[in-house]
């Protein structure tokens, strides 16, 4: 009798202990707060730059009240939160799963707007701002990206308050994408590949007219025609660069490739 009693003791107080040890790691503060109360302190602490916290507080938020403003409300701020806790792709993920499910909320002009700023800023990084690395030289994917659903906002939602920000955007992103084309061009013909270098040349014209990267891309492209020995091309190439950019110093051979490029503002 007396092991029996023993032995139930000695259950006891390891049932006791474990339980006392899982007490503090099970603990939920947030336990029994309103939808209400854990949106405010998620919002209180993305104000604080505790991004971390506010994105638990968010998604704990839809986990635990999937329905009413605050859910819908809380799936837009976690893009955010994303975005500012250098995580672009959830950031990107939750503005993409936030446009799908709420297609005609009033806000999801924003949530376009926020994705293009996340591709936007993307490529560019520490790094390259350190290196001074010409924009243009680095992978176009994410400007596309970010040209792509900034277009998709301006023309879903012209009124939009991020409409006038967005167009300067695509502007500037218009001319990087002009300009990656035209140094891939450079690239392929100072390698002898003249072929290629006329290509990219013509798609920088074709796809971006106007952007000033063009200038050079006409007079690459008479370059490369030269080179290929296809004279008619070279002199119409060469016509338009002069119709287009009369003052061009490409026409009187003498462009200076260590000038700034279009993109540095500073």
């Amino acid at each position: 009798m007396a092991k029996i009693i023993a032995r139930s003791l000695a259950a006891f107080a390891i049932a006791l202990l474990v339980g006392c040890s899982s007490t503090p790691s099970d603990y939920d503060e947030t336990a029994g707060w309103s939808a209400q109360r854990i949106y405010s302190e998620a919002k209180d602490e993305l104000a604080g730059g505790a991004f971390e916290r506010a994105i638990q507080l968010f998604e704990k938020l839809e986990a635990r009240y999937p329905y009413g403003r605050y859910a819908q409300q809380a799936q837009l701020d976690v893009a955010y939160a994303y975005y500012k806790s250098s995580e672009p792709a959830s950031a990107i993920a939750a503005c993409d799963r936030f446009i799908k499910l709420h297609p005609n909320h009033p806000n999801v002009d924003y949530a376009y707007y926020l994705k293009g700023l996340v591709y936007f800023n993307e490529d560019l990084g520490l790094v390259g701002t350190l290196a001074n690395q010409d924009l243009s030289e680095r992978d176009p994917k994410a400007s596309q990206q970010a040209f792509d659903t900034f277009r998709e906002l301006v023309t879903r939602y012209p009124e939009s308050r991020y409409a006038e920000d967005s167009q300067q955007r695509l502007r500037y992103l218009f001319n990087s994408l002009a300009a990656h084309e035209v140094h891939v061009a450079r690239f392929y013909f100072k390698r002898g590949a003249f072929l290629a270098s006329a290509n990219r040349a013509q798609s920088a014209i074709t796809n971006y007219p106007g952007a000033p990267a063009t200038e050079e891309a006409l007079y690459l492209l008479g370059q490369a025609y030269d080179a290929l020995d296809m004279k008619p091309l070279a002199d119409d190439a060469r016509r338009v660069l002069k119709t287009t950019f009369p003052q061009s110093t490409y026409l009187a051979g003498n462009a200076d490739e260590d000038n700034d490029p279009w993109w540095r503002l500073w």
